[in-house]
């Protein structure tokens, strides 16, 4: 995430320059790379260089959020951007869980990996080697895939008269110089941005603590499969609510309203969790499913409708480095996240008999606190409207 936050926001500006498909088609391959030697690391450090290296050079996922916006008509850019969402937040799943089964195989599945072989020497090699193969595979279709960043003149452009020509030249030089910086309905959207994005990555950390500790802290003694099944369903739920709810809602709501509304309805059912804990058996695990379900698509619905804000702030031009600032800003949010959410889940398990919200109950008020703020910060003075598309000015 360290990595990812010093280089994203050149990496956007080199999609803005050379296109979003050799950007994220580099992207891709840094994966196959670097993902592959982190799983052949032979000490800690190797370990962490090639993740930082992964991170600075992975710059896509800033032009891909360009990409979902500029190859859907307007009309239709919230499923493109809700795709992303339900892709990011499936991969939060999918990722650990496909970890924890194939890790140290030699151990699971001494039939299939003998010991002495080479995934006995390399114990965390095999998972590595599975999502750098699927990278691969990505990297291939995305060969086929369009570019959506013009920077020719097409159509009835060329009926033109010169004058007019030059003068639409002029126009998008003076456009290109433009500052992103003090562009303020992007920078307030992205600062919103960062502070959900801090929200949502600490809870994924904090869940996972939470569930799997002792009931006489506080927490749900759930085993590791047991929280696994949870966030598959929540991953799955994932999925089909943003495909097939979340882009009618944008359209009913808009996506600045709807936003606001799914950060306030998060706040209650995360503050439900501590008190889930208190029952017993299946109707724990039922509740605490649906929570957690409810939670991760409020989150998604809060964070894809800023998405499309920040994309509408722009021009087509300039979007690949206003999602760079975006990224930049959220890796270094998110490289908090975890630290800070485990951080407070400690001390809180110290505090089990406090008189004002005693152990996990202090963890879930903090995070509803950024919640809260998130939402304060969603309302004017401080988030001010997108600009105008040009689509906008036309009609």
């Amino acid at each position: 995430m360290f990595g990812r936050g010093l280089t994203s926001i050149p990496w956007g500006m080199f999609a803005d320059r050379y296109g979003r498909k050799y950007t994220i088609v580099m992207g891709l391959a840094s994966i196959v790379v670097f993902n592959t030697l982190f799983g052949l690391s032979t000490s800690f450090w190797m370990a962490v260089s090639t993740r930082f290296l992964l991170g600075s050079l992975n710059g896509s996922l800033g032009p891909i959020k360009a990409y979902a916006t500029e190859v859907f008509r307007e009309e239709h850019q919230a499923l493109g951007l809700s795709t992303v969402s339900s892709a990011w937040g499936i991969a939060l799943v999918i990722g650990p869980a496909l970890g924890g089964y194939l890790a140290q195989p030699a151990e699971k599945y001494p039939r299939v990996f003998p010991k002495g072989s080479f995934f006995d020497k390399f114990p965390y090699f095999l998972p590595c080697f599975i999502i750098s193969a699927f990278a691969l595979a990505a990297l291939v279709a995305c060969t086929w895939i369009p570019e959506t960043l013009h920077n020719h003149y097409v159509g009835d452009e060329f009926n033109k008269d010169e004058e007019a020509i030059e003068n639409e030249i002029t126009e998008k030089r003076v456009q290109r110089n433009e500052n992103l910086l003090l562009n303020w309905p992007l920078m307030s959207n992205i600062i919103v941005y960062c502070v959900f994005s801090l929200h949502s990555t600490a809870y994924s950390e904090v869940f996972s603590l939470w569930a799997v500790s002792p009931q006489k802290l506080g927490g749900l003694d759930f085993t590791t499969d047991g929280v696994g099944n949870v966030l598959s369903i929540a991953g799955v739920s994932l999925l089909l609510y943003q495909i097939f709810i979340y882009p009618f809602l944008e359209k009913l709501c808009g996506p600045l309203r709807l936003s606001r509304i799914s950060a306030v309805i998060s706040i209650p059912v995360l503050q439900s969790h501590p008190f889930i804990a208190l029952l017993s058996g299946f109707t724990t695990h039922l509740l605490i499913t649906i929570a957690s379900v409810l939670v991760f698509c409020l989150s998604s619905t809060t964070i894809t409708g800023l998405f499309l804000l920040q994309n509408q702030a722009v021009e087509q031009h300039q979007r690949g480095a206003a999602n760079g600032i975006a990224m930049a800003g959220m890796s270094i949010f998110r490289a908090v996240g975890p630290a800070g959410g485990g951080a407070v889940l400690t001390w809180s398990q110290k505090r089990l008999d406090a008189f004002f919200l005693p152990g996990p109950q202090m963890v879930f008020f903090m995070l509803n606190l950024v919640t809260a703020l998130g939402v304060l910060m969603m309302f004017k003075p401080f988030l001010a409207e997108e600009k105008t598309t040009p689509s906008q000015q036309t009609q």
